[in-house]
């Protein structure tokens, strides 16, 4: 078995494997996308809202920004020790926006949104949240928390992930593109950890039934 980096950007990370199982290196694939937590808003408290948009539309879009990850500070809700439905500063991050349109048309972006972790922001600054004609007023508070590409596209960290075959078909290919919420090496290390642990679990599994049908 042998795997070579061949590109390593930020949002880009291209990795050449040579005979490698292709089921395992689509396991990653297929992990990159669904089991790699990342943050997403989750709950949006709708505080005053004058503008033509609805309370509904402005949660969902919210729900899409992209937010920085930090998978080594925070947990996942249904792992968090609060056991807490509202969470805690261990498992939910929460970010406000309160602003104004005054004399014009006044467009609101991430750039409004302040976070109460230094870390855990919107990836881009100048992501449009909505657009308010003069008077109108936005004001909210929003909760963001760990979630699963599984459960929700909000949560998949991996805008693109791909296999590909090489010249020789021993040689295959593994590109992942983030969206920005994890560097694409967080999102390959962090896919290999669950691989690796779901192959250690099914392991231990199997040697508990070869236990039980060899002392039956």
């Amino acid at each position: 078995m042998d795997l070579k980096v061949i590109e390593k950007q930020d949002e880009k990370i291209t990795i050449k494997f040579n005979n490698v199982p292709r089921q395992y290196i689509n396991a990653l694939r297929r992990l990159s996308i669904s089991e790699v937590p990342t943050f997403a808003i989750d709950d949006v408290v709708i505080l005053e809202n004058s503008s033509v948009m609805h309370d509904e539309a402005v949660a969902h879009r919210l729900g899409l920004i992209p937010l920085r990850t930090d998978l080594k500070k925070f947990s996942l809700p249904n792992e968090c020790n609060c056991n807490s439905t509202l969470g805690c500063t261990n498992c939910r991050v929460l970010l406000q926006l309160d602003a104004e349109a005054t004399d014009k048309t006044k467009t609101i972006t991430t750039s409004e949104l302040t976070s109460e972790d230094d870390f855990v922001k919107p990836v881009n600054q100048n992501i449009p949240i909505i657009t308010l004609a003069p008077s109108q007023k936005i004001k909210f508070e929003a909760y963001a928390r760990l979630g699963l590409g599984k459960d929700h596209a909000k949560w998949q960290p991996a805008t693109i992930s791909v296999v590909k075959y090489g010249e020789d078909e021993n040689e295959i290919f593994l590109t992942i593109e983030s969206n920005g919420a994890l560097t694409a090496e967080e999102i390959i290390i962090a896919a290999a950890e669950k691989l690796n642990a779901s192959i250690k679990n099914f392991g231990e599994t199997l040697n508990s039934v070869n236990r039980t049908l060899t002392n039956s």
